[in-house]
């Protein structure tokens, strides 16, 4: 069984995101999967980055999805003590993950604004990591990560589930199929 743990932060200091009806779909969708009995969804909510650690720790997750705020060249976007919006570092998120890609990580999506940079850092150590070229919009971020899960749930591996997460956004006419990038390590 593949552990999918669910990282959300949504700052108060920032845009509001809908990540509850992300959550929701993914959950529903692997629900109603073919292989659910594949997969266990674990979900943490208002992340801040001692929750980002712990998170891993307990659950020891294969596939890890953050849904957030992405700050490009400044980080994802946790929170802090108060709520608001505390930027995490490219390398350190590229050090944490390297450490759990020798504990089983596969896979890392974050499903984030210009979250590229993270992406290519993290895939240095993990074999499969979905980062966004450019600012998403909640309706894309929300049909590229139901098409991504319901491809596994359909037993499918992780490139078919990053095309069709791609494929999700595309048949639904909006123009940001081509945000979400996948990026595979190269050693």
């Amino acid at each position: 069984m593949k552990t999918i743990l669910i990282l959300s932060s949504s700052p108060i200091d920032g845009a509001r995101l809908r990540l509850e009806k992300e959550v929701r779909e993914i959950d529903e969708g692997l629900r109603r999967s073919h292989k659910r009995d594949q997969f266990k969804l674990e979900q943490k909510w208002a992340v801040r980055p001692d929750d980002l650690r712990r998170a891993l720790l307990d659950f020891n997750p294969q596939i890890v999805h953050f849904c957030g705020h992405g700050s490009g060249k400044n980080g994802l976007i946790l929170e802090d003590e108060t709520g608001q919006a505390q930027p995490v570092p490219t390398e350190a998120l590229a050090n944490l993950f390297k450490r759990f890609a020798k504990r089983g990580l596969e896979c890392v999506v974050l499903n984030a604004c210009y979250s590229e940079i993270q992406a290519d850092a993290i895939a240095e150590h993990i074999n499969y990591v979905v980062g966004m070229n450019d600012e998403i919009g909640d309706d894309a971020a929300i049909k590229f990560a139901v098409g991504f899960y319901d491809e596994l749930g359909a037993g499918w591996q992780y490139e078919d589930a990053y095309n069709g997460g791609c494929d999700a956004i595309a048949l639904q006419g909006i123009p940001e199929e081509s945000t979400p990038v996948l990026k595979k390590k190269t050693n």
